[in-house]
């Protein structure tokens, strides 16, 4: 007996969250992509305390949900290492989705930060769609391997490197690495800030980047 893997195309409804309102005062608008384990409608409340009227954020949602230990509390995850490429592309129309949803102005700068595991879904983004974006903040995630400087040509960005000195998830190689990667794909002017702390999302620092 010889089983077949097959793929249907289906159109689905996916939740994102937004804060703040998007006006003629607004100056800036995040795009932020959360950790495995956050829900949109928590991680977006990291950025609470940007100026509300200059801030817009929008904090799209990992399709892939599942229950955390004790079941009570439900996580979400962008892509594993099964069927990779598809469930990218799958991330990257969502996200189409959702902007062009927002209809945000030319004239307002765009920051795209990805927070751990968000930061291969927001480089890839970038990539893959040759998008524009004034900052471009990676706090603790890795850079995705296949990625190479030429994919980032186009990109007139401020990139900062974030990431916490006692990271569980890094140790002094892997700094070293991804600071190599950041370097190798954005250039010398990448905007390395390393804080004292764990694979926590630095708030203070954020506040800072505007």
């Amino acid at each position: 007996m010889q089983s077949t893997q097959k793929e249907i195309f289906y159109t689905t409804t996916k939740p994102y969250s937004t804060l703040n309102k998007l006006t003629e005062k607004t100056k800036n608008v995040w795009f932020v992509c959360h950790g495995m384990g956050y829900l949109s409608k928590y991680f977006i409340k990291y950025f609470k305390n940007l100026n509300t009227e200059e801030n817009y954020i929008i904090a799209p949602q990992a399709p892939s949900l599942y229950y955390q230990k004790g079941f009570k509390h439900v996580g979400a995850s962008w892509l594993t290492k099964e069927n990779t490429l598809t469930e990218t592309e799958n991330i990257m129309s969502y996200f189409d989705a959702v902007l062009a949803e927002e209809k945000i102005p030319n004239h307002i700068n765009l920051i795209v930060l990805g927070y751990s595991q968000g930061v291969s879904v927001a480089t890839r983004y970038i990539k893959n769609r040759q998008l524009q974006c004034a900052q471009l903040v990676l706090h603790s995630g890795g850079i995705p391997k296949e990625l190479v400087a030429n994919d980032f040509k186009h990109l007139k960005a401020k990139v900062s490197l974030i990431y916490g000195t006692e990271d569980e998830y890094l140790n002094e190689e892997r700094i070293a690495y991804e600071t190599s990667r950041a370097n190798e794909l954005f250039g010398k002017d990448v905007n390395i800030i390393a804080f004292k702390g764990k694979h926590v999302v630095n708030v203070d620092i954020i506040n800072g980047l505007v």
